[in-house]
């Protein structure tokens, strides 16, 4: 199947706050090259069922972080997400990352508000399976099946590195709604900050370093073997995250707790309290594809995802994930009943 450059109306000046409208499926096909691609971006299975349905867009997705090979910060084209629209995973396994969907304007066409969305067609013939196998990597070399999705392919997808420093990226950020002009100058701030805590960690001696060469609220962890321990925290359960003394002392140097970091994003929200949305089990490894099953299960929050606050106002709004002897339970009047460990 050829590729097409697609639908052509001009939506790179979206902002937030906009309605758009998903194409149908044909349309969007038109789009997708052999691997169920556009610009090396997946289109999955999952959001064949939003064909046909209007959304707001949320955040201007102009910038990723790689949470794959950490080389910081990369340039995305003509993409954006859209309000409350995340992956369901029900094409990937049962993957529970609840990932946020990039959409590339390709895949959209803006619509009056008032404008009444069509009724959803049927996707074309075949594209489904195209897009069932496209979602397939290749088997690994002990025969255990691997996946590819939007965030397995996000190095293909947004291939050149974008510089912290560069002042244009936090321009877009404000121009396109992304983030107010006050938020983004302390992005900015932050990352310098952080820049030059790399700097010094690597070229001066420990006496002459700031705080130790530590990057912006990041913790000190101590601990050589972290403690765990399990609650049995349920959905829809109220808990209270623990203070950031109360967590370092679960953390060993890496920031590490059985494997699961603690970054500066999570430390803005210590203290606060959250209802529980859920347990997380098993998630794609973005670095293999393969299916990560959890020993220790972690927890989502409602509401609590990563702001970019302190990570140059990344859009992707990454849920956090927590250890349960990071949070303590809050006893409700109307609780009743005992806790069962999913």
């Amino acid at each position: 199947m050829p590729a097409s450059t697609g639908p052509t109306a001009d939506l790179k000046d979206l902002r937030v706050g906009d309605r758009v409208e998903v194409r149908g499926a044909e349309e969007i096909l038109a789009t997708l090259d052999a691997h169920g691609e556009h610009e090396s971006l997946p289109f999955m299975p999952e959001m064949l069922r939003y064909c046909g349905r209007q959304f707001t867009v949320d955040k201007v997705a102009h910038k990723v972080c790689d949470t794959i090979g950490d080389s910081g910060f990369r340039r995305m084209d003509n993409a954006v997400h859209l309000a409350g629209v995340r992956c369901d995973g029900s094409a990937h396994g049962g993957c529970q990352a609840a990932c946020l969907i990039y959409w590339k304007t390709a895949w959209l066409k803006r619509v009056d508000p008032t404008t009444p969305g069509p009724q959803r067609a049927a996707a074309p013939k075949g594209m489904e399976s195209l897009l069932t196998r496209a979602s397939r990597g290749q088997l690994a070399a002990d025969g255990v099946e691997t996946y590819r999705c939007q965030s397995t392919e996000l190095l293909r997808a947004a291939p050149h590195t974008l510089p912290v420093r560069h002042p244009g990226q936090y321009i877009r950020d404000v121009r396109s709604g992304n983030v107010s002009a006050p938020w983004a100058l302390r992005a900015y701030a932050v990352a310098i900050v952080n820049r030059i805590q790399d700097l010094s960690r690597r070229h001066l001696p420990g006496w002459l370093r700031i705080r130790g060469g530590r990057r912006w609220r990041v913790l000190r962890g101590s601990g050589s073997r972290t403690p765990t321990g399990s609650t049995c925290l349920q959905p829809g359960e109220l808990v209270r995250i623990r203070s950031r003394s109360e967590i370092e002392r679960t953390l060993n140097t890496d920031l590490r707790n059985r494997g699961l970091g603690f970054d500066a994003e999570m430390t803005r929200f210590c203290g606060r309290t959250a209802r529980v949305a859920r347990r997380v089990e098993r998630i794609i490894d973005e670095r293999t594809g393969r299916m990560l099953h959890m020993r220790n299960p972690c927890i989502v929050l409602e509401g609590i995802v990563c702001e970019g606050a302190y990570s140059v106002n990344c859009p992707r709004s990454i849920p956090a994930y927590w250890r349960e002897v990071w949070l303590e339970r809050v006893e409700e009047d109307s609780r009743d009943g005992a806790d069962v460990c999913g």
